[in-house]
C-alpha cells in the first residue's frame, strides 16, 4: 500500500495521479461544453464520465497487481492484442468509420484494439528485451526477433488503416530498442528503411498524401484538405489569451470536424485561451519530469523499460496531437491523452500510468526487503 512507500516515491506517485486527474477533469470540462451541440441522449460528457471512472479503476488495479504475475501472462496479452487486431479487419466484425476499420462494437460501446496494443507491446517488449539483454548484439535474438514482434502489430494497424497509431507504435518500439542497448549498426539502417517505407505508403495513399500537401500550405487548401486544420487555427486565434468562455466557442458548432476528439486542443484554446493551452503543455512536461525521476529508481532493465515505454506512449502521443492541431505536423487521427473523447484511449493511458506507479512501488518494496 502507499503507506509502505517512503516520502520520495509517495510524492512521485501522488504527482502522477494528480496530473492524471487534472488532465482527465479538464477533458470532462471541455467535453461538457462540446455536449451542448449534441442531444441529451448522446451526451459526450456522460459517456466520458463513465470511461473516466473505468479508467481510474484500471489505474488502481494495474498499480497493485504484482509485476511478476503480469509478466507471467505477457505473451498471452500480446497474442490477445494480435487476435483483436486481426478481428477488427474482418468486415463483419470491425466497424468502419471514415474509411478506417478500427473499432469492434460490443453492444452499447465499442473498443479500439490498436489502443490496447499500446499496453500489450510495452509489456511484451520490456519482457523480451530484458530477458535477452545479453543477446542484443546477436542478429537473431537482438535484432530480427524484436523487429518481428514490433512489426506484426505495426503492419496490422497500417492495414486498418491507422497511420498515426502505427507511427506512434513504431517510434516507441524503436526507442525501447535503443534504450535496451540494441546495436546501432542494426538499428540505424532499419529505422532509415522504415522511414522510406512509411513515406512510400503515405505517397501511395491519396488521402494521407493530401494531408501532407495541405499541411505545407493550409491557407491554399482551407476549403478542402486543410479545412480541419484551418478551422482549428482559427479557434486558437479567436480564443486569444484567456478564451471566450466555456460553452461560448463557435468552432465546435459544426465548423470544426472531430472537435471533441483529435482537435479538442483547439476547442480548449478557443474557450479557455492561450493560458490554458500552455498550462496543458506544462502539465505534460511535469508528467515527463516525474517519469524521468521514476527511471532513476529502476534497478532492473525490465522495470526501466516498463516506465520508459509507458511514459513514451503518453508523451509522444501528446506531442503529435499538439503538433498536428497547431499546424506543426501533418494532420493525422490521433487523440490528446486523457483529454480527447474516447474510452479505449483514456483507459489505456490510465493503465500505463498505473504501470509506472506499480514499478515505483515494486522497486521500493525490493529495496526495503
Amino acid at each position: 500500500m502507499f503507506y509502505k512507500v517512503p516520502d520520495n516515491s509517495i510524492l512521485q506517485i501522488r504527482g502522477l495521479i494528480f496530473f492524471y486527474f487534472i488532465l482527465s477533469s479538464l477533458g470532462l470540462v471541455v467535453l461538457s461544453s462540446a455536449s451542448l451541440t449534441f442531444s441529451t441522449e448522446n451526451s459526450l460528457f456522460l459517456k466520458q464520465l463513465f470511461w473516466f471512472l473505468l479508467s481510474f479503476l484500471a489505474l488502481l488495479i494495474t498499480s497493485h497487481i504484482p509485476l511478476d504475475w503480469i509478466r507471467r501472462y505477457t505473451s498471452i496479452g500480446y497474442l490477445l492484442g494480435i487476435f483483436l487486431l486481426l478481428l477488427v479487419l474482418i468486415p463483419a466484425v470491425g466497424n468502419q468509420i471514415n474509411g478506417s476499420r478500427r473499432w469492434i462494437e460490443l453492444g452499447f460501446f465499442s473498443i479500439q484494439p490498436s489502443e490496447g496494443m499500446k499496453f500489450f507491446i510495452v509489456l511484451f517488449l520490456s519482457h523480451y528485451l530484458s530477458v535477452h539483454q545479453r543477446c542484443l548484439n546477436r542478429f537473431k535474438e537482438g535484432y530480427l526477433m524484436p523487429f518481428i514482434w514490433l512489426g506484426v502489430p505495426f503492419v496490422l494497424i497500417i492495414l486498418e488503416p491507422d497511420f498515426g497509431t502505427a507511427f506512434l507504435l513504431g517510434i516507441v518500439g524503436v526507442t525501447l530498442f535503443f534504450l535496451a542497448g540494441m546495436k546501432l549498426r542494426y538499428l540505424v539502417p532499419t529505422v532509415l528503411l522504415g522511414i522510406v517505407t512509411f513515406s512510400i505508403a503515405v505517397y501511395n495513399n491519396p488521402e494521407r498524401l493530401s494531408r501532407v500537401s495541405s499541411f505545407l500550405n493550409p491557407q491554399e487548401y482551407k476549403q478542402d484538405q486543410a479545412y480541419q486544420l484551418w478551422q482549428g487555427m482559427i479557434a486558437f486565434g479567436v480564443g486569444g489569451l484567456d478564451g471566450v468562455g466555456l460553452g461560448n466557442g463557435r468552432q465546435q458548432n459544426g465548423f470544426l470536424p472531430e472537435a471533441h476528439t483529435d482537435f479538442v486542443f483547439s476547442v480548449l484554446g478557443e474557450e479557455l485561451g492561450f493560458i490554458a493551452t500552455i498550462g496543458v503543455v506544462l502539465i505534460f512536461f511535469g508528467f515527463g519530469f516525474l517519469c524521468i525521476q521514476s527511471l532513476k529508481r529502476c534497478h532492473q532493465l525490465y522495470h526501466f523499460l516498463l516506465v520508459s515505454g509507458s511514459c513514451l506512449f503518453i508523451l509522444y502521443q501528446a506531442l503529435i496531437n499538439i503538433g498536428v492541431v497547431t499546424g506543426c505536423l501533418p494532420t493525422k487521427g490521433i487523440s490528446l491523452p486523457f483529454i480527447s473523447y474516447g474510452g479505449s484511449n483514456l483507459v489505456v493511458m490510465a493503465t500505463l500510468v498505473g504501470l509506472i506507479i506499480n514499478v515505483l512501488r515494486t522497486e521500493q518494496k525490493q529495496i526495503m526487503e
